[in-house]
């Protein structure tokens, strides 16, 4: 059995990719916003905390490192959200540019995952605990 485009009626299903794909992009450009936020408040947080902070330079160089590699992908999936998905021109520069952005979310996730592990303090219960 087939679904090919038709729905439960019988009609054609006319789905706009194009629609599809720009609120797909939509939606990853706010959740590049939200952490983009959360690093510059994460930022804040160590600048205040001064050079004293234990991993200082290590924590602001790879916040700052994660805060130019999502401007580069918030940039990127602007492109991406402007062209036109049903213009069969635009295919293959599209593709390149989605999987480029898939890579540095992918970059952007691991340095997130270090500024993450080297921003934990030992307080409260932690600081008792011996890993």
């Amino acid at each position: 059995m087939c679904v090919c485009g038709r729905s439960s009626g019988g009609s054609t299903s006319n789905l706009n990719m194009n629609l599809y794909a720009t609120k797909k992009t939509a939606a990853e450009g706010m959740l590049d916003i939200a952490l983009f936020l959360a690093n510059i408040t994460h930022m804040k947080t160590v600048i205040e905390q001064g050079a004293g902070y234990r991993y200082y330079a290590a924590v602001l160089t790879l916040i700052s490192f994660s805060l130019a590699l999502q401007i580069v992908a918030g940039v990127l999936i602007i492109i991406i959200g402007r062209r036109d998905l049903n213009d069969e021109a635009n295919h293959k520069r599209l593709d390149s540019l989605n999987n480029y952005v898939t890579i540095l979310i992918f970059f952007i996730f691991v340095t997130n995952i270090f500024i993450s592990v080297m921003g934990m303090e030992r307080t409260g219960l932690f600081a008792r605990m011996h890993f």
